[in-house]
């Protein structure tokens, strides 16, 4: 099986395992454990926490640790938007470009706590321009959401000036920096943002733990509570192990960040090239140059793009597709509607994302392979 799916999840980087080997059994302690055990995963915890608040550039006490992308996301959407009501302070901008993590939030604050919700356009690029939202903010807007870097097509956000235009209005800017992190800088004084989110499995991390960036003074309601953990932000006892691992895969993805992007940004081009001049009737989607360097996504004319992924996996290859099948009919995603593209051309779309382990040769194989696929796939979709 050739892995071509490394925006969804990645393997975990052997130093990595390493690091949290330990963890789970000779020093396994709670940490907010009084004795010698809690004070050893304490002081992991908090090596940790100050690893990530390196990379990030901030202060250890503003990186708090979540299970996930989506909990961070949750955190900074659903804290932020409570805590602006006394304020009155009701508006929330975002995008239906967004991760669900953030789409879906959104509205639930919408239906369930009255928010006021607006949605921000994105190009056909997906990407949102200063002019966008510059004419989205308002004086009681909340916050603004807005992703560094899109997982469905890869473009890449203009978030510094973007938060610039938020902070002018005394908006409160969060970005999801889950599918950026593995190959972007996300130094937060650079981003000049107030809250962002991180998840380790995007990055050669372990699964089930993520880390939400939350800037001092930053208000934000607690959405666990409990024994007070992570500053009274996300009650529970830390999984250490998986805090450990996280910060370590996080120091791996800056110290390596050249290096990684090197190796995969030239066969990204290979894919996007060849693509696009052998397969009639497709099209690359998201940015042209403003993109992850290892991202490459298309969308194909009169393809299913669910059948496609099928087809690929039955020849070998592991891919995504933005399609997703509701009530039995399959329809293509909001990024694909958000951007403009109608349904004979947003159900064919296509994901195919690189990493570590990819090689020359897979991407041979696999450009041999995908013309006849999507000959095929448009035959069965004529029947």
């Amino acid at each position: 099986m050739i892995y071509m799916d490394y925006a969804a999840t990645t393997p975990v980087h052997p130093r990595v395992i390493e690091a949290m080997v330990p963890y789970f059994r000779e020093a396994f302690g709670n940490p907010s454990s009084v004795h010698r055990l809690g004070q050893k995963a304490e002081a992991a915890l908090e090596r940790a926490r100050e690893t990530v608040a390196s990379v990030l550039n901030c202060r250890p006490d503003e990186v708090v640790f979540t299970s996930c992308g989506t909990e961070s996301d949750n955190l900074a959407l659903r804290g932020a938007m409570l805590a602006a009501r006394k304020n009155n302070r009701n508006w929330l901008l975002t995008t239906r470009a967004e991760h669900p993590a953030v789409t879906k939030t959104a509205q639930q604050l919408e239906k369930e706590f009255g928010t006021l919700l607006e949605w921000i356009p994105v190009d056909s690029n997906g990407m949102v321009t200063e002019d966008a939202m510059r004419g989205a903010v308002c004086n009681a807007t909340a916050l603004a959401s807005v992703m560094l870097a899109n997982n469905e097509v890869g473009t890449i956000n203009p978030v510094a000036d973007l938060a610039q235009i938020g902070h002018s209005h005394g908006i409160i800017f969060h970005t999801d920096a889950v599918q950026a992190a593995a190959y972007l800088d996300v130094d937060v004084q650079k981003l000049g943002v107030d809250l962002l989110s991180l998840g380790g499995h995007k990055f050669y991390g372990p699964k089930g733990v993520g880390a939400l960036y939350i800037k001092k003074g930053t208000e934000i309601a607690p959405h666990i509570t409990g024994g007070g953990q992570e500053f009274n932000f996300r009650a529970g006892t830390q999984n250490v192990p998986y805090i450990v691992g996280f910060a370590e895969a996080l120091r791996l993805a800056k110290e390596e960040r050249e290096e990684r992007t090197a190796h995969v940004k030239p066969l990204r081009d290979q894919i996007i090239g060849r693509v696009l001049e052998e397969i009639p009737d497709s099209r690359l989607t998201g940015h042209p140059e403003q993109r992850l360097p290892q991202h490459a996504s298309f969308v194909f004319k009169d393809v299913d793009g669910n059948l496609l992924l099928q087809m690929l996996d039955a020849a070998g290859f592991a891919c995504s597709s933005g399609s997703a099948c509701k009530t039995g009919n399959p329809e293509p995603s909001e990024v694909m509607s958000a951007i403009g593209l109608s349904r004979e051309w947003g159900l064919g779309s296509l994901r195919i994302t690189l990493g570590m382990d990819s090689t020359a040769e897979h991407v041979d194989s696999f450009l041999r392979t995908l013309p006849n696929l999507i000959a095929n796939a448009r035959k069965l979709n004529h029947r």
